[in-house]
């Protein structure tokens, strides 16, 4: 069995902190790859600041082209809108018998998990990856057996403040990898036109 973290998002764009924690969750030891599950819908978020999904799935494919243990992953493309974790893991186990799936998120998604659709299932049956978010501990679901606290650099550094600097004409450089932010300076990602 492969076991394989999921690291789902919007990655609107991603960035070196989404870098940072996914090669931090690798070298953890408790799991062999890592795919970037590019959400095109968070039920819980505003979709008008969002670029059009093969734009996010691109940036991501480009963030990571170098690791071999790392995946752009586009099946909730294919799935009903919006976007289910539980719908999610149900597709990929029927498609990859083969794997055993974790999933890897923020220690505010774990404050906010019993809003999620069947969230007593997704903590009973599957390992949750937990990073340090600023102002969130994760609550009570941190003492769970099936979550995990990694110690990863916590770094305040968001999409939306990537996307709000580029609005104000401010640089990003260092923030994105070399491709990402090429490939979203040529397509003038962001920008606010007057």
């Amino acid at each position: 069995m492969k076991r394989t973290g999921l690291f789902f998002g919007s990655f609107n764009p991603i960035h070196v902190g989404h870098l940072i924690i996914a090669n931090t969750m690798l070298t953890d030891g408790e799991m062999d790859e890592l795919w970037f599950v590019v959400s095109p819908q968070n039920p819980l978020k505003r979709r008008d600041s969002l670029l059009a999904d093969h734009h996010r799935l691109q940036m991501v494919r480009r963030a990571i082209d170098d690791n071999y243990r790392m995946h752009a992953c586009d099946v909730e493309f294919r799935l009903p809108q919006p976007s289910y974790t539980v719908v999610t893991l149900a597709s990929l186990e029927e498609e990859y018998p083969n794997r055993e799936f974790s999933l890897i998120m923020g220690s505010d998604n774990l404050d906010s998990l019993p809003r999620w659709r069947n969230y007593e299932h997704i903590l009973g049956n599957y390992r949750i990856h937990v990073y340090p978010r600023p102002g969130h501990s994760g609550g009570e679901l941190a003492k769970h057996p099936n979550v995990h606290l990694v110690d990863v650099p916590m770094m305040d550094i968001s999409s939306s403040y990537i996307r709000e600097r580029i609005a104000r004409g401010l640089s990003v450089e260092y923030l994105l990898t070399e491709p990402v932010y090429k490939y979203l300076t040529e397509m003038h990602f962001y920008e606010r036109h007057s």
